[in-house]
C-alpha cells in the first residue's frame, strides 16, 4: 500500500481531530535527533531514519567520495534503523493505526519509512514538502488564528503579579496564553531562568501556534503584554500586533508588595546572589557603571530588598510606562484593577471579576 500525500494545510486541518474521525494515530519526524530538536511538529515522536553520526557519515562520503556510494551506505543505515523501529515500536499496534510521517522535505528518509509500513498494510500520510513545507503553512496560520482571536492585555509595572495572575485566570476556566512560560523567560533582562534553556526561535514559534489553535474564538484570551522578544525568541509579528492594538487591564500592587513577590518568583536570585550580582552587569550599558556597582556593593551587605526596590522604582517603572503608553493604542482606556496583596487568594478574586467582565 503507498502512501498516501498531504498538504500542509490538510495536515493542519486533521491535526486537531481523533484518528478515527479523520486524525492521525501518531505523528512520525524521521529526522535526527538533533533537528527533532530544534524543531517538531507537536505531539511527534521521533524515529530517525538516519542518526546525527550517520547522516554526518552519509554527507561525507557524498562529498568526498561519490553520491552513488553514500547512498549504498545510506540504505543499508536507514534499512537497519527502519528495522528497529518496527521491532520497537510496531510490533504491537494494529491495522487501523494511521501515522502521519515527515522529514526535512518529504523526501528519502520518511519515504523510506512510509513504503515500508504501506508494505506492512497501514494506511501511511506523508506530509508533502515535510517539515520544511509544514512550517510555512504553519506560519501563516498563526496569522489566520490571531485574526479570529480576541485578547485581553494584562499591563502593570514589573513585579505586580502578572503571571500570577495568569495562573490565577487559567484555574478559574479563562482561556490564557503565557508567553514567559513558552519561551522559559521572563522577558526582561534579568528574566533568564536558570536551567531552562530558551526553546528555538523555530519550536517557540510552534509551541505558539499549538497553543492558539486550542482557543476558542467565541471567548477572550487574555495575555501579558510583552515587547517584541522575550528573551532571545521573537513574539509572532501578527500576534504582536494583535496584542498591541488590544483592550488593556491595568494590574496595580503596591510597591511593598512587588517587592516581596519578585523576592518570592527570583527566589533563584536569592538563593545566589553572586548570580545576581552578575546579572545586574548586564544594565551597565543603560544605567552606567556607577549605580550598578553601587547595586552590587549593596548585595555585598545584605541589602537585597533594597536593591530590588530601587531596581523598580528607578529602572523598571520607568522602562515599562513609557513601552506600553507607547505600544499599546488602548491602554488610556484600561480596565483598572488593582490588588490588595500578592497573595493567591487576592489574584483569584480579581480573576473571577475579571472572567465576569470579559469572557
Amino acid at each position: 500500500m503507498a502512501a498516501h500525500p498531504i498538504s500542509p494545510e490538510d495536515a493542519i486541518a486533521r491535526m486537531s481531530l481523533p484518528a478515527d474521525a479523520g486524525g492521525f494515530s501518531t505523528i512520525i519526524d524521521a529526522r535526527t535527533e538533533d533537528e527533532f530538536e530544534l524543531d517538531h511538529l507537536p505531539a511527534a515522536v521521533n524515529w530517525p531514519s538516519l542518526t546525527n553520526e550517520e547522516r554526518i557519515r552519509v554527507g561525507t562520503l557524498y562529498k568526498q567520495v561519490s553520491p552513488f556510494e553514500a547512498n549504498k551506505v545510506g540504505a543499508a543505515l536507514v534499512a537497519g534503523n527502519i528495522a528497529r523501529h518496527i521491532d520497537n515500536q510496531v510490533m504491537p499496534l494494529p491495522k487501523t493505526w494511521q501515522p502521519l510521517l515527515y522529514c526535512w522535505r518529504g523526501g528519502k528518509r520518511s519515504g523510506s519509512l512510509a513504503l515500508v509500513l504501506g508494505q506492512i498494510g497501514f494506511r501511511v500520510w506523508l506530509i508533502e514538502g515535510g517539515y520544511k513545507a509544514f512550517r510555512a503553512a504553519m506560519v501563516q496560520d498563526i496569522a489566520k488564528l490571531v485574526s479570529h482571536l480576541k485578547f485581553q492585555v494584562i499591563t502593570g509595572p514589573t513585579g505586580s503579579g502578572k503571571t500570577r495572575l495568569l495562573h490565577a485566570l487559567a484555574k478559574a476556566g479563562a482561556q490564557v496564553l503565557d508567553l514567559e512560560d513558552l519561551a522559559k523567560h521572563r522577558s526582561s533582562v534579568l528574566g533568564r531562568i536558570p536551567s531552562h534553556p530558551q526553546p528555538s526561535q523555530k519550536h517557540f514559534d510552534t509551541l505558539v501556534w499549538d497553543a492558539l489553535r486550542q482557543f476558542d474564538p467565541q471567548q477572550t484570551v487574555f495575555v501579558e503584554a510583552e515587547s517584541k522578544k522575550v528573551g532571545n525568541v521573537a513574539v509572532p509579528v501578527s500576534l504582536m500586533d494583535a496584542m498591541r492594538q488590544s483592550p488593556c487591564i491595568d494590574l496595580q500592587l503596591s510597591d511593598d508588595e512587588r517587592v516581596q513577590l519578585l523576592l518570592e518568583d527570583y527566589d533563584f536570585f536569592v538563593k545566589d546572589l553572586a548570580l545576581f550580582s552578575k546579572r545586574l552587569s548586564l544594565l551597565t550599558e543603560l544605567k552606567g557603571k556607577a549605580v550598578v556597582n553601587a547595586w552590587q556593593a549593596q548585595l555585598d551587605s545584605g541589602q537585597l530588598e533594597l536593591v530590588v526596590r530601587d531596581l523598580l522604582v528607578g529602572h523598571y517603572d520607568p522602562t515599562y510606562a513609557k513601552s506600553v503608553a507607547r505600544n499599546f493604542v488602548k491602554f488610556p482606556q484600561a480596565f483598572s484593577a488593582p490588588l490588595q496583596n500578592r497573595h493567591a487568594p487576592s489574584m483569584q478574586s480579581l480573576a473571577q471579576t475579571l472572567v465576569k467582565q470579559f469572557a
